[in-house]
């Protein structure tokens, strides 16, 4: 990844995430946070990793709602990025989070015995 390629990841990350705490007035995308910006080399697309923290029930709707919404966003980050051409955004549901809850469950579920026993 190019040092101006992470830079655009993590500028795009915190407008995107600026404009659905504040700006977004569509109550399918309350408390949505975006995870993670990853920008192709060309800087043309964007893939946008969202969740719903600990509500992977809402991934649907979220799903649809991002969609409808996808033209004013790209508009929004465009106006705030200086770059020859807005990058087309993708949404994709971030399953990571719910995958490392999962991992923690089983992690605390497993009887794994003390070291401090004796060792005679």
């Amino acid at each position: 990844m190019s040092i101006k390629q992470g830079r655009m990841n993590d500028r795009i990350h915190q407008i995107l995430s600026q404009l659905l705490l504040r700006e977004i007035s569509d109550p399918r995308l309350l408390g949505i946070t975006v995870t993670e910006v990853s920008l192709d080399p060309e800087l043309m697309y964007a893939k946008v990793y969202v969740s719903a923290m600990g509500d992977e029930s809402r991934e649907e709707t979220v799903m649809k709602a991002l969609g409808r919404a996808r033209g004013f966003l790209r508009r929004e980050v465009g106006k705030r990025i200086r770059l020859r051409n807005t990058p087309e955004l993708h949404f994709q549901w971030d399953h990571t989070l719910e995958s490392a809850d999962r991992i923690n469950q089983i992690i605390s579920s497993l009887d794994i015995p003390d070291e401090d026993g004796d060792a005679d």
